[in-house]
C-alpha cells in the first residue's frame, strides 16, 4: 500500500513532541489543520498521514480515502482485520519515524476522528511502550475480541481521551460509551467527554484537546 506524505504543522526546529492524528472516513491529512491552528501549541509537531484510496463496501465499493473498509454500520458486523492492522502497521511506521527525529515515544500522542479514532485505539494498546496520550474523537473501539489477549501491559500506562457528540448520528454515542466501558475494564486510563453536537468537533472539545495536550507533552 502506497501512503502519501503526510501534511506536518511545526513551527519550530525542536518540537518539544510530536502528535500524530489520523482524519476520519473520506477526509483527508488537511481536515484538521485549522483546529490544529486554533489549538496554538508551537512547541508540538503535528504529523496529519493521508488514509489511502480504497473500496468501501458500505458507500457501494466507492473508492475513497479510508483506514480499512467498512462492510456495514450495523453493531455486530464483520471487520475489515486485515485492513486495520494494515494501518496499524503504518502508524507504527509514523512512530518510529519521530522518534528517529528525535522525539521520545513517550512525548507523541495519537489522535484520530472517527475511523482514525478507531485505528488509534487499536494501535495504542497494541504498542510495547506507552505513549504520551491518546485522543479518540467520535470513534469506536475495533475487532474488540482481540483487545485482552493482544493488549501490551506497557500500553496500560498511556492516558486516553475519548470524546462524543451527544447526537451523533454516524457514530451513536452508545457506540463510543461502550469503547470507554471496554477499555476501562481492561485497565486503561480513559476520560470521557461528552458534547452537545452530532458527528464533529466543537469549540468546548477544542478547548479540552489543547488542555490533554498541555497535560501529556507539556513545554
Amino acid at each position: 500500500m502506497n501512503y502519501e506524505t503526510p501534511v506536518e504543522i511545526c513551527s519550530r526546529p525542536d518540537p518539544a513532541g510530536s502528535v500524530i492524528w489520523l482524519h476520519g472516513l473520506g477526509a483527508d491529512g488537511n481536515d484538521f489543520v485549522p483546529i490544529i491552528e486554533m489549538l496554538d501549541l508551537p512547541h508540538l509537531r503535528f504529523v496529519l498521514p493521508h488514509a489511502p484510496y480504497r473500496s468501501v463496501t458500505v458507500n457501494n465499493g466507492y473508492e475513497m480515502r479510508a483506514w480499512y473498509d467498512i462492510f456495514s454500520l450495523t453493531p455486530g458486523s464483520p471487520q475489515d482485520e486485515s485492513g486495520i492492522r494494515q494501518s496499524q502497521s503504518y502508524i507504527q511506521e509514523l512512530i518510529a519515524k519521530e522518534m528517529q527525529r528525535g522525539i521520545p515515544q513517550q512525548r507523541i500522542v495519537l489522535a484520530g476522528f472517527s475511523q482514525g479514532g478507531a485505528i488509534v485505539l487499536h494501535t495504542a494498546t497494541r504498542l510495547p511502550n506507552h505513549i504520551a496520550g491518546v485522543m479518540a474523537l467520535s470513534t469506536y473501539l475495533p475487532i474488540t475480541t482481540f483487545l485482552h489477549a493482544e493488549k501490551t501491559a506497557e500500553s496500560l500506562h498511556t492516558p486516553i481521551y475519548m470524546a462524543h457528540g451527544s447526537f451523533d448520528e454516524v457514530i451513536s454515542i452508545g457506540i463510543g460509551q461502550t469503547a470507554c466501558n471496554q477499555l476501562q475494564a481492561e485497565g486503561y486510563q480513559v476520560s470521557w467527554h461528552e458534547y452537545a453536537m452530532g458527528h464533529s468537533v466543537c469549540a468546548e472539545e477544542i478547548a479540552d484537546i489543547r488542555s490533554f495536550l498541555l497535560q501529556v507533552l507539556p513545554e
